[in-house]
This record gives structure tokens, sequence and C-alpha cells, in this order.
């Protein structure tokens, strides 16, 4: 018994929209073969769709543990610690400057490790714009828009950071 069977059981839980039980068979299949790299990336991503962050997080470092040459597996844990830096940062999003120095920090390792992430810059934008740091505020916005010139949200904080930076350019001129 290999759990290939286990495997497919899942698979046919998630046509389903039945993540819970494709948890369970993800399971017994990593019971069945507990080394193998692959299914314990499938059960991180069942996980990670099920906004059980932790427990992907743990299965994806496993499969990486185990084949670490495959990139497929790295490139997922490394999304997946993004997200966790991303959520932690929400969290630091308050109108105490230290708690916004440390948020934005949290989304630039987050950057580090998905540079592809919108959401990190869009965050990453509104807590520099919250320490009126504008032009660091805008230069995410600016890589948020690079990567979805179409996001709406992005589009309207440039216009509105860029005149936030022009009225306090102009107040300290005065």
């Amino acid at each position: 018994m290999d759990g290939e069977e286990q495997i497919k059981k899942a698979y046919e839980s998630i046509l389903m929209h039945d993540f819970e039980q494709a948890v369970e068979w993800f399971g017994q299949a990593i019971a069945m073969n507990p080394h193998n790299a692959a299914f314990h990336y499938k059960l991180s991503i069942t996980y990670a769709r099920s906004n059980k962050l932790n427990k992907a997080i743990e299965h994806a470092r496993q499969a990486v543990q185990m084949d670490g040459r495959e990139t497929t597996y790295q490139l997922h844990l490394q999304n997946l610690q993004a997200k966790a830096f991303i959520l932690k940062a929400e969290r630091h999003l308050t109108e105490n400057e230290a708690q916004l120095w440390l948020a934005v920090s949290l989304l630039k390792r987050a950057i580090e490790l998905d540079s592809l992430c919108l959401e990190a810059y869009l965050l990453l934008g509104h807590g520099y714009a919250m320490l009126k740091e504008y032009d660091q505020a805008i230069s995410a916005i600016h890589t948020l828009l690079e990567l979805d010139p179409q996001h709406e949200v992005g589009r309207r904080l440039m216009l509105e950071y860029q005149q936030r930076l022009k009225n306090k350019n102009n107040d300290s001129n005065e």
C-alpha cells in the first residue's frame, strides 16, 4: 500500500468541495507513506485552501525537507511564509508608530519571499503612508502597478499618496 488510492480519493473529495474529507484522505496516504514529499505538498495545498496556514506551512516545510531540489515545493513554502508575514503585519497596522515600522518590516520580508504578492505591496504602501513616508508609499504602489497596471485600489492610492506628498512638500516649503 503506497497511498496512491487515498490520494485519488482525496482529489475526488476536493472535486466535491469536501476539503475536510480530502485532508483525511491525504492524512491516510501520508500515514501509509510518510516520506513521500508529494503527499505532504498536496496536503499543504489543501490546508492552504482551507485557510489553515500553520498546518499548510508545516506540511510544505516537510515536503521541502524531504525533497529540497523540487523548486515547486520551495516556492510553495515561500508563498505560504509570505502570507504568514502579511497576516502578522496586518495586526500591526495601527496608529502606533513602532507597530507600523514592525508591519513595514514584516511586509518587506513577505516581499523577499514572494516578490509577486500584490497584497504585500499594497499593505506596504499603506503602512508607509500611515507613517507619512509618502516617497516609499508611492514606490510600493508603483511596484504594485507594474505587476498589475489595472489594480483599481492601487491606482487610487497612487494618486492619493502623490497628492499627500505634494501637500507635505508644500507645507515644508512655507
